[in-house]
């Protein structure tokens, strides 16, 4: 007799929106690997962000900047082989999508049809309309990004916290909406006042998601390699760390160099 196997409820961007509705706040963290993807989707993460900060955590750069479409799409392709339930975007990275919504287009089927994430992020606001727009008319969903966006550092000069000042707050604002109503499903506010994000959150009906962006968005994304303490020098005032892997890995490998040096491992159980 056969075993029925339980039902995988997916993770889509209508769950998205049923979640803001009912005021369930979403959670979302990093991924660009299978084996980090897989327990990250088991221990019941709603989204796995596809961030082109594999850039900084996974090649080393000093920015997002030299991430390649190539490489992103190796990254989201690793992720979605891991999941079985929540929704995977990924980012379209810097001189993909800027300045050319054919290109934009271009970058954004690569990525769904080589990788099968299901769907794309971009930063900007009203700059990126045209592309944004072209995305969607696609039927490509896709996520915006306001506030601090990382591909813009050179432009910024820093990252510090964004939209303090009232006429970029008011651009924020204008921004958001605008998203809204291209067609946007959902929006990251990253490093902005959290009196802001609150306003934003309560202006547009599509889901906000803060990173430092205070506690009042419908949803919450951090890095996982911040999360997890895997990143050292990394210290924002965003950043709750809930592990310190760096420490215990190296303590691990520390211990198991000790052991092989000592003739320690392996044992007698550890061999044919």
């Amino acid at each position: 007799m056969s075993v029925a196997k339980k039902e995988v409820k997916r993770v889509t961007t209508h769950v998205l929106q049923a979640m803001k509705l009912n005021g369930e706040k979403i959670s979302m963290l990093t991924a660009y690997d299978y084996s980090s993807a897989r327990i990250l989707d088991e221990a019941g993460i709603d989204v796995l962000l596809v961030g082109d900060s594999a850039s900084n955590v996974m090649a080393g750069h000093e920015t997002t900047l030299p991430i390649t479409l190539d490489q992103m799409i190796y990254h989201a392709s690793s992720v979605i082989r891991g999941i079985k339930r929540c929704l995977v975007v990924v980012d379209l990275p810097f001189g993909s999508y800027q300045g050319n919504s054919r290109k934009a287009l271009a970058s954004a089927i690569r990525i769904m049809k080589e990788s099968g994430a299901h769907t794309v992020k971009m930063e900007g606001g009203s700059e990126i309309a045209d592309s944004i727009s072209r995305v969607l008319s696609a039927g490509i969903p896709v996520m915006g990004h306001l506030g601090l966006t990382p591909q813009s550092i050179y432009k910024f000069g820093t990252y510090t916290v964004r939209a303090k000042e009232k006429e970029e707050a008011e651009k924020l604002i204008k921004d958001a909406q605008l998203l809204e109503e291209l067609g946007c499903y959902a929006i990251v506010l990253e490093k902005i006042p959290a009196k802001l994000a609150q306003k934003v959150a309560k202006k547009v009906r599509i889901p906000v998601i803060g990173i430092g962006a205070g506690p009042h968005v419908d949803g919450q994304v951090l890095v996982t390699h911040d999360l997890l303490g895997i990143t050292k020098d990394f210290n924002p005032r965003f950043l709750r760390r809930y592990l310190d892997l760096f420490s215990e890995i190296k303590g691990a490998v520390e211990q198991y160099i000790t052991d092989v040096k000592n003739v320690d491992f392996p044992n007698d159980q550890e061999q044919y």
